[in-house]
């Protein structure tokens, strides 16, 4: 065999050398490069995903927005719904109001009259009426006369005080009482106590007892009575006053008549 020059060999040995450094190179140039297309690769499949979550985020968000928008319409038009009812009710009552406000308007015209009649009809019967608490009740007529004429005054408030001057009235005729007044004797006023028993009687009675007289409302004026009513009189101006007990009054009491003058006609209210 025939020997390689030492020479050679060494040259050999240079060029392996230097293959195996090249391939050497080469693969970790690929290597890098691999590992660089692995890395864009994984990089834009993180920035995908990240796409991807934003898109569904936003899609949920959206979702939501849908959702409570579609709940608001709902509630919305339930709610427009209820509207209309409550119109359509107010305006069948807003009708109502009106034919109520024709109504009460032909009702006052109506009302107006009657309370100046049912005065009227009061001032007659107080004027024809037994004689106590004149001017009492005189100062309520005035009174009741003056609210139906004052514009300040409404209409129910105007027949409210009509109806309580009918009801006093109508209490004067259950009640017994007693005061002291001053009536027409002959040519003099003098005080007398005068003893009411509801409207049957009006009986007066001097301070000092000596004189007692009965209301003749025929005649429209003071009775003398005999002495025998003297003590009657005084026991039952005890009574009302309740200094005593009450008990059996004697006292002279007219027959009823009518209080209208027979060619006049009442006033009914």
């Amino acid at each position: 065999m025939d020997k390689i020059p030492g020479r050679m060999i060494v040259m050999l040995l240079i060029l392996a050398l230097v293959s195996g450094t090249g391939a050497s190179n080469l693969h970790a140039e690929s290597l890098d490069k691999i590992h660089q297309i692995n890395q864009v690769r994984t990089d834009s499949a993180k920035a995908s995903q990240a796409r991807v979550d934003q898109l569904d985020a936003q899609r949920n968000k959206l979702l939501a927005q849908y959702r409570e928008t579609t709940s608001i319409i709902d509630g919305l038009r339930i709610y427009n719904q209820q509207l209309e009812k409550q119109i359509k009710a107010q305006q069948v009552k807003l009708q109502e109001l009106d034919e109520s406000a024709r109504q009460a308007t032909g009702l006052k015209r109506q009302v107006t009259p009657v309370m100046v009649k049912m005065l009227a009809a009061l001032e007659q019967f107080v004027l024809l009426d037994i004689p106590f608490h004149q001017k009492e009740r005189n100062d309520r007529l005035r009174f009741i006369g003056d609210a139906l004429v004052n514009p300040d005054i409404t209409d129910s408030e105007k027949f409210r005080q009509v109806l309580e001057g009918y009801q006093i009235e109508n209490e004067y005729g259950r009640k017994i009482d007693t005061y002291t007044d001053a009536i027409r004797i002959g040519d003099s006023d003098v005080n007398v106590n005068i003893l009411r028993v509801g409207r049957i009687a009006l009986i007066a009675q001097t301070k000092d007892e000596r004189i007692t007289l009965a209301w003749d409302n025929q005649k429209r004026q003071w009775v003398e009575l005999p002495s025998s009513y003297r003590n009657p009189v005084r026991q039952g101006i005890r009574i009302a006053r309740k200094q005593a007990t009450r008990d059996m009054m004697f006292l002279p009491i007219p027959a009823p008549v009518s209080m209208l003058d027979p060619t006049e006609k009442a006033i009914t209210p």
